[in-house]
């Protein structure tokens, strides 16, 4: 398919919104950026118009089923969601594009699916992870703060703020918060994902996350085979691309010029007559 600015993709039963920053990827890498547990396209701004810019590269965003404009998804979720989007969506998204190459970028949620995908689909076109503030388990801390969140959705203060960013606000927080606090998520663990992945990682993940702690990086440490870098930023919580912006994209662009380069990207393009940024 021909890639607009903006648009949908149609993959029934789903209608995704995406936008597409950059050259589109036939002509060079692309990054493909995956929202966390309440994002969607419109609420990563103008990141990844910076992130773009800063690598060159195109970069492509799109909502998940029942965020932002898309379609709304089936619920309930199950409490393998991110499971479900990795192996059954992903896919699908990643071909009706026309992905040849690059890099998935995930924040939160996103940064897990990410995980799982290159944990469980072995795609040559992945060249390099870059990981906001993932989960690799379930930790208290994070669940006590779903719970909090639920509180402030159902006060309607959350509620109002996040009608901003999501068609059907009601199915967004209910496709992130019903599978976190489902009791069987407490074993939810997808760290024997992390040893079948075959490609080089960053982590950011702010040093206050009160979702996780930072043992989530060094269980990805432990468990990889593939390198696993990490940048952990100063008095940074749950979303650094957000709260700090310019380091997040010093640290990924850094990251990921270094795989470009490696992997002769550049020789790439000059070959298919688009010039080397």
């Amino acid at each position: 398919m021909t890639l607009a600015d903006a648009g949908f993709l149609d993959l029934p039963p789903l209608r995704l919104e995406y936008r597409m920053i950059g050259p589109r990827p036939g002509n060079a890498p692309t990054i493909v950026m995956l929202h966390e547990g309440l994002g969607s396209a419109a609420l990563w701004g103008t990141f990844p118009d910076k992130l773009a810019e800063a690598t060159g590269a195109g970069v492509f965003v799109y909502s998940r089923a029942g965020y932002g404009k898309s379609a709304p998804g089936q619920l309930p979720r199950t409490v393998r969601f991110m499971h479900e989007e990795a192996c059954n969506v992903l896919p699908r998204v990643l071909d009706a594009i026309g992905f040849e190459r690059g890099i998935l970028f995930g924040h939160s949620d996103g940064a897990s699916i990410a995980a799982i995908y290159a944990g469980s689909v072995q795609d040559h076109r992945v060249r390099g992870l870059v990981l906001v503030a993932p989960h690799f388990f379930t930790e208290d801390m994070g669940v006590a703060e779903i719970e909090r969140a639920r509180a402030a959705f159902a006060a309607g203060t959350l509620r109002e703020k996040l009608k901003r960013w999501h068609a059907d606000v009601d199915c967004a927080f209910r496709s992130w918060s019903e599978p976190w606090l489902d009791p069987q998520f407490r074993n939810w663990d997808i760290t024997d994902a992390l040893g079948y992945i075959r490609v080089p990682m960053l982590i950011v993940q702010g040093e206050n996350d009160q979702y996780g702690t930072l043992r989530q990086i060094e269980v990805a440490k432990e468990e990889c085979y593939s390198p696993v870098e990490a940048a952990i930023l100063p008095g940074i919580r749950h979303d650094p691309c957000r709260e700090a912006p310019g380091r997040t994209i010093g640290a990924a662009a850094e990251f990921i010029n270094r795989l470009f380069r490696d992997h002769h990207e550049g020789e790439h393009r000059a070959r298919s007559g688009v010039a080397a940024s």
